[in-house]
């Protein structure tokens, strides 16, 4: 396994992981994602990661970093061991993750590690089936109100789109009654702009506090219809800030999803594998591991930074293009937009019927442009306004 020369591991660091770590690891930054929308962040980082395959080859490369053994993951089939042998012996619960939610989310599935883990993700994977919850009613129901203001406007803008999502979100997850609570994603928001900082910021008890009482308050309701009713409030009150989390990033993807044409779940499958709002996925060793001969250490961080296995053209004819036929066959191991093995998101298929649903609900009634291929690499959904006319007879890609 080779070691990238200090210069490849400032390189790596310069822009790959720092240009993406500064975008918002946990909340995007408008004004770091409007500054790498315009310097292709994203292309450049791709192009490095092509360029340390080129000279090191295909195997892990270990960068040069005192006091820590870090390995950066070049191919698919790598990939997809790390994810595959999650959480053991390859935690999911980094010192990264660990650090950022402890500012809203300090005992959720994410970070929990042993036995308790395994409860607490059958416990997300029952709770989180679609079927629960009368998701395309809801979604269906906003989303008309959606087109409305969007024909009324002329335009599709982020923050019509983003504060009808948050609607939906609150509808299903905590009920009716929480519709017009934005006091209580904005104080959620807030934690999350403190995670950001992970250890460079301290806790924010109070806020914290008085975020989870009026979590629990919207939950000791127990609303029929919503995620709230399926289990015990006590129970809920740890999982549900991260839930809130990922669909945040689902209302990212929608955006991105109507710029270029999507339509249903694959197109929400593509904007996410365009566009990963995960861009970094961390895994970190429980015990000695061997890769290709070379025996690791215990406590190895392992990065996998997705755009570049999403957008890769030496490997995928289709990287620069919205191709939602992919999703119909076998994939490669390293296209995960919703991470994959026992750490994929419990939550997938229910951000699937939510997000893919209002893609349809918009795209039946509205004709948006639709951005050709090749597509950018970097995709500031803050920036997207989109004209809007009635729906015609145009067909989609």
């Amino acid at each position: 396994m080779a070691i990238a020369s200090r210069f490849d591991t400032v390189r790596v660091f310069g822009t790959v992981l720092l240009p993406t770590i500064a975008k918002g690891a946990v909340v995007r930054r408008p004004r770091v994602m409007a500054l790498a929308e315009k310097l292709r962040s994203d292309a450049t980082a791709i192009a490095t990661m092509r360029a340390l395959r080129d000279r090191y080859g295909p195997e892990p490369l270990r960068l040069r970093v005192t006091g820590r053994s870090l390995a950066l993951l070049l191919d698919p089939a790598d990939v997809g061991r790390l994810l595959a042998e999650s959480p053991e012996p390859f935690s999911i619960a980094t010192k990264e993750k660990n650090a950022a939610l402890e500012h809203f989310q300090p005992h959720g599935l994410i970070v929990t590690r042993g036995p308790h883990r395994r409860q607490l993700r059958e416990f997300n994977e029952t709770v989180l089936r679609p079927p629960n919850i009368p998701a395309e009613e809801v979604v269906r129901d906003e989303g008309d109100l959606l087109v409305r203001h969007a024909r009324s406007t002329g335009e599709l803008t982020w923050h019509a789109l983003n504060q009808a999502w948050w609607r939906i979100v609150r509808r299903l997850v905590l009920g009716n009654a929480a519709r017009q609570d934005d006091q209580l994603t904005d104080a959620l928001k807030a934690l999350r702009q403190r995670a950001n900082w992970a250890y460079l910021s301290p806790r924010a008890e109070a806020a914290q506090d008085r975020f989870r009482r009026r979590l629990r308050a919207h939950l000791d309701r127990r609303e029929a219809g919503s995620l709230a009713a399926t289990a015990e409030p006590e129970q809920l009150v740890e999982q549900v800030p991260h839930w809130l989390f990922a669909f945040d990033a689902a209302g990212i993807v929608l955006m991105r999803a109507l710029a270029i044409g999507g339509t249903g779940a694959r197109g929400v499958l593509e904007s996410a594998r365009l566009w990963p709002t995960t861009p970094l996925l961390l895994r970190e060793s429980t015990e000695h591991t061997r890769w290709h001969g070379t025996l690791l250490p215990t406590g190895t961080s392992f990065v996998v930074f997705t755009p570049f296995f999403h957008r890769d053209p030496d490997r995928l004819p289709f990287a620069d293009r919205y191709a939602p036929e992919i999703w119909d066959g076998p994939r490669d191991p390293a296209i995960v937009p919703f991470s994959a093995g026992p750490g994929e998101c419990p939550g997938r298929d229910l951000v699937l019927t939510a997000a893919g649903t209002l893609l349809d609900v918009l795209t039946e009634h509205l004709d948006l442009p639709v951005l050709s291929a090749p597509l950018p690499a970097t995709l500031n959904h803050f920036g997207l306004r989109l004209p809007v006319t009635a729906a015609g007879d145009r067909v989609r890609g």
